[in-house]
């Protein structure tokens, strides 16, 4: 029981601080992947805390197994290079104590599939449980919008990624990045009518 409450502790403990980050306008903190990453990386920092703890034998394996995978690695999100962590420390903590493993896998699991699930709830309301990035490995279908006045639809979008005003030639260019194919073609068609819309580019993934 004890274990578990740690568990949960880690997790709340990782989106708290998640949360001051973002509320303090460190944006880059709201990416699916830096979500996932505050949660899970304190989990896996302390399974190998419990399996190397009293052994210095297995210390030194356990770092040498983790040196493996190094920040100079060119991964593609930080979540990426955080699943090879977590995949060395399950091996790792199998041959010591599967019950270890065991949680890991289960609450890393929960972890991602219930991150989707909220940001479902969320997109259903019209917010966002996290933003979408361009710089997690993500294929995502995007739409570029060119109008010649600001359009306060697309400003208040949960997709929208960024925007630009072209003072000197009076435009307006907003980039929205989109998961799902389908709301993607829903955004469109609200706008397709605009008489303020010059150009419309998008590219499915």
């Amino acid at each position: 029981m004890n274990e578990i409450s740690d568990l949960l502790i880690l997790i709340f403990g990782g989106l708290l601080l998640r949360y001051a980050l973002t509320l303090t306008g460190q944006g880059w903190a709201k990416s699916y992947s830096q979500t996932i990453a505050f949660m899970v990386l304190p989990l896996i920092t302390f399974i190998i805390t419990k399996t190397i703890a009293n052994n210095i034998a297995l210390s030194l394996g356990m770092i040498g197994a983790l040196s493996i995978v190094r920040f100079r690695h060119p991964v593609k999100s930080a979540l990426e290079l955080i699943m090879y962590f977590a995949l060395i420390t399950i091996g790792i903590a199998t041959s010591v104590r599967t019950k270890w493993a065991i949680q890991l896998i289960v609450v890393i699991i929960v972890i991602i599939v219930l991150s989707k699930i909220i940001q479902n709830i969320f997109n259903k309301k019209g917010k966002s449980f996290y933003n979408t990035s361009f710089n997690e490995g993500t294929n995502l279908n995007t739409v570029e919008v060119f109008a010649n006045e600001k359009i306060e639809l697309i400003e208040k979008d949960i997709h929208l990624d960024s925007s630009y005003n072209n003072k000197l030639q009076n435009e307006f260019v907003y980039r929205l990045a989109f998961e799902n194919k389908k709301d993607l073609e829903i955004l469109k068609k609200k706008i397709e009518g605009l008489k303020s819309i010059t150009k419309i580019n998008i590219n499915f993934n």
